[in-house]
């Protein structure tokens, strides 16, 4: 036992010349932690707000229903300067236009909604177009855009969606029956398609939240 100086001579009595060298292992650093890589998911399907840099590729789509002579009148091909002036219209652009991509961002197909009339009686009403691109037919492109663009329409308070459809173009017409439109009646003989009159089928659907 030590009482008083005792306990300090002892101490400075351990010369630091005395003291075994210890050796102690380094450890490695650690790694700093590296994110997982992720890989773009070409199977999803995301909907989005159709902007300006879009437009070649919405007509490139569009170009595909024009040559399948089952969606539309048109035979002429549009350009890509032609699209972008569907957003240089006031009143077409007041209702949703949507495109759908992958998750590496190609698009898959697109959807609009266009002026139905001029009247302001009809401000609620909009007339839609709906393509999908070939190589995308098949994955439901079309109902997730459709399921957006209804939920969309009755955000900005449209209150009747509307359309007219070949009656040979059966995948439109299970789409808009999928999704709560019904087939009113046909206008026969409603224009001509490559010389031959051509009858189509009246769809619509109504927003009852926004005819309160």
């Amino acid at each position: 036992m030590l009482f008083g100086n005792d306990r300090f001579s002892l101490v400075a009595a351990v010369q630091p010349s005395a003291v075994a060298a210890i050796d102690v292992p380094l450890l490695p650093l650690a790694s700093p932690a590296v994110a997982p890589e992720v890989i773009p998911d070409a199977d999803a399907v995301i909907v989005r707000a159709a902007v300006r840099t879009d437009a070649p590729m919405i007509a490139s789509i569009y170009n595909d229903g024009i040559r399948s002579r089952l969606a539309t009148f048109e035979t002429v091909p549009r350009s890509p300067a032609e699209v972008l002036q569907w957003w240089d219209d006031p009143v077409a652009t007041r209702f949703p236009f949507l495109v759908a991509t992958d998750g590496t961002g190609q698009m898959l197909g697109w959807i609009r909604g266009g002026t139905y009339r001029s009247r302001a009686c009809y401000a609620g009403i909009t007339d839609y177009s709906v393509y999908v691109a070939e190589a995308a037919r098949g994955r439901r492109v079309g109902d997730t855009l459709m399921g957006a663009f209804v939920e969309a329409c009755g955000e900005v308070g449209v209150w009747k969606i509307v359309a007219r459809i070949f009656p040979e173009n059966a995948a439109s017409r299970a789409l808009c029956a999928r999704h709560g439109f019904r087939e009113v009646g046909v206008y026969e003989r409603h224009a001509q398609l490559d010389g031959a009159w051509r009858d189509v089928i009246i769809v619509e659907r109504l927003l009852p939240e926004n005819q309160a």
